[in-house]
C-alpha cells in the first residue's frame, strides 16, 4: 500500500483560489490528498471547501472559529494528520505563490529526508512579482535567521515543506509558540535539534495574483524576537 501523503492548505477569504488549486494539488501524484484548514472566511471559502469535499473522497475540511494566524492552523492540520495515519504532510499556500508542479520533487527528495523545504534562494533569488522591498526584507530575514539560530538553511521562512510523520511526532506541537512566518523558522529549528534530516530543493515563488497578503508588522515583530528566543532556550536546553 502506498503511503499516504497529505497537503494542508489554510485558507482566509480564498474562494477564488480554492477551486483552481485543489484540482491542481490532487493532480500531480495519487497519493496526495488535501486539507483545507479553514479559519471562518466571511467570503464564503470553508463552504466552497465542504462541497468539494463532498464530491471527492481526496479532499478535506477542517473549520476553526476565528482567524487565529498561519501557525495555529498549521498545528491543527498537523494534529489532524497524525491521528489519521499519513505518513508524509506538506504545506503549502492556497494562493498559487507555491506552485503545485513541485510537490512531485517533494515526495522525491523525502524518501531521503525528514523534512523538505522549498527554498526561493537556494539557487539565487527565484521570487517572481515581490517589490523590491518586500523582496530585501524577506532576503536578509532569512540572513538574520541563520546568524542568529545557526539553522543551516538558506529559506528557513518559507512556507512550502514536506514533513515525514516522525517530526512531527518527534516535536512536541504543544510547546510550538510561534503564529507568523516565525512559525516556519520555529518547525525547522525544532526538528533541527531533534537531529532530522533536513533538505532544500530549489522552487520558484510567485506573488499572489487574487486576494491580499497576510504579512503585516506584528508578524514581522514575532520573527525578530522569536529567534532569539529559540537560540537561548536552545542553550539551556529547555526547548
Amino acid at each position: 500500500m502506498a503511503e499516504r501523503a497529505l497537503v494542508i492548505v489554510p485558507t482566509y477569504n480564498e474562494s477564488r483560489n480554492l477551486p483552481q488549486i485543489v484540482p491542481a494539488i490532487l493532480a500531480q501524484d495519487v497519493r496526495l490528498e488535501v486539507l483545507v484548514v479553514d479559519d471562518s472566511s466571511p467570503d464564503g471559502t470553508g463552504a466552497l471547501a465542504d462541497d468539494m469535499a463532498a464530491r471527492n473522497p481526496r479532499i478535506h475540511v477542517l473549520h476553526r472559529g476565528e482567524k487565529e494566524g498561519l501557525g495555529r492552523a498549521y498545528l491543527a492540520g498537523f494534529r489532524w494528520a497524525l491521528e489519521r495515519g499519513y505518513e508524509y504532510v506538506l504545506e503549502m499556500d492556497a494562493d498559487f505563490s507555491h506552485d503545485p508542479k513541485f510537490l512531485p520533487k517533494f515526495l522525491a527528495a523525502v524518501e531521503h529526508a525528514d523534512l523538505v523545504i522549498g527554498s526561493r534562494y537556494k539557487t539565487g533569488v527565484n521570487v517572481i512579482n515581490w517589490p523590491m522591498a518586500r523582496l530585501l526584507l524577506s532576503y536578509y530575514a532569512n540572513v538574520y535567521a541563520r546568524v542568529v539560530t545557526g539553522l543551516p538553511l538558506t529559506d528557513a521562512t518559507g512556507g512550502f515543506k514536506c514533513f515525514r510523520r516522525r517530526v512531527l511526532e518527534a516535536v512536541n506541537l504543544d510547546r510550538v509558540r510561534s503564529n507568523g512566518y516565525a512559525f516556519q523558522i520555529e518547525m525547522s529549528f525544532r526538528a533541527w535539534k531533534k537531529g532530522m534530516r533536513i533538505v532544500e530543493i530549489p522552487i520558484v515563488f510567485v506573488d499572489r495574483v487574487e486576494g491580499q497578503s497576510k504579512m503585516n508588522k506584528r508578524i514581522v515583530r514575532e520573527a525578530v524576537w522569536m529567534v532569539w528566543w529559540l537560540r537561548l532556550r536552545a542553550m539551556v536546553g529547555r526547548l
